[in-house]
């Protein structure tokens, strides 16, 4: 069996000998590889406790730099392969110390790094990103969830997703009495949520369940919004949107969002905004609108009006199953 070390940004928490993430695909990707690889983990240690549990016994944790790149050139002898996941100064690093160890990593974009750095830090995040793109380009395999994320770069093409028969099972009618909005990621300002929450907080009609949120965010005092902490249990999870109405997606920038799937798969209309109206590609069900108040009031009327043709045509929706995505992930790696 190959080894193959995941080298992540991500915080991890350590509580006795198990370890926590709060982002999913950190969790069920290594997970599912482990079926066909020795896996093991490289992250940066967390002080507060995350939510999922990763259920693989080699998770090295490290507190700065120096113990990460430490960690590294130790982690480099005893593996075979080597899957970054996205780009950001640690994995750019990294993806550095492994070229002079001559190694050519696997460097997995989930996203569109441009966008999301320029809205963090303006143009200085987007030209940042640009450099340490160019330059990983170069020195590694590419793997990514869209074309146009590879910005022209050869690279393979994979559908991350949680989806599985669980979520696929016996969709239902959205109760649209009262419209109940849906908004399940992280609360950060890439992702869009403070300018849903500007809009959202023009009409009190409509309420808004944030699930995601860490346990020290602030939270707007809105009387329409509710927080919900992340949701580890698939079953509730599905209940959440089982009881929504409409699902938001408010990104600014995305490239396979998750999310979306589980939308779909429990037959939620989704919106989105102009910035990402390249995730519909052929699904049916999600409706793009402008940033503001009134072309959403205007998106969700026409929702509410044509629920049932909307519903109809969201259940013949192909959804991608994470079975698919790991298989697929796997032989990637293999091939080189």
């Amino acid at each position: 069996m190959n080894r193959l070390l995941v080298i992540s940004n991500e915080r991890i928490s350590k509580e006795e000998e198990t370890f926590f993430c709060d982002n999913i695909d950190m969790k069920t990707s290594p997970e599912g590889l482990s079926y066909k690889f020795d896996v093991s983990i490289i992250a940066r240690s967390s002080d507060k406790s995350r939510s999922h549990e990763i259920k693989l016994k080699k998770v090295y944790l490290t507190t700065s730099l120096f113990s990460y790149l430490k960690k590294l050139k130790n982690l480099t002898k005893l593996n075979d392969k080597f899957l970054i996941v996205s780009i950001s100064p640690y994995t750019f690093i990294s993806t550095i110390f492994l070229m002079f160890l001559r190694k050519k990593p696997f460097v997995y974009l989930r996203s569109d790094g441009y966008e999301e750095y320029k809205a963090i830090a303006g143009n200085f995040g987007k030209f940042c990103y640009h450099m340490m793109f160019k330059i990983v380009s170069k020195i590694s395999y590419l793997i990514s969830c869209r074309d146009f994320i590879l910005k022209g770069q050869k690279g393979d093409i994979v559908s991350p997703t949680q989806i599985d028969s669980d979520w696929l099972s016996n969709p239902k009618m959205p109760n649209y009495e009262k419209i109940k909005l849906l908004y399940v990621g992280r609360f950060r300002i890439e992702k869009g949520v403070f300018s849903l929450l500007k809009i959202i907080s023009r009409n009190e009609n409509y309420t808004l369940s944030i699930v995601g949120i860490e346990k020290e965010e602030k939270r707007e005092n809105l009387k329409n919004v509710f927080f919900r902490e992340i949701e580890n249990n698939k079953s509730e999870m599905i209940n959440i949107y089982d009881e929504s109405t409409i699902f938001v997606l408010p990104s600014y920038t995305e490239g396979h969002p998750m999310v979306l799937f589980e939308a779909l798969a429990r037959c939620r209309p989704i919106i989105i905004f102009d910035e990402i109206k390249h995730v519909i590609g052929k699904k049916n069900g999600i409706f793009v609108c402008k940033r503001n108040f009134e072309s959403f009031r205007q998106t969700v009327e026409y929702i509410t009006k044509n629920k049932d043709s909307i519903f109809e045509k969201m259940k013949n929706n192909k959804i991608p199953t994470k079975k698919d995505f790991i298989e697929k992930l796997s032989n990637i790696l293999v091939q080189y």
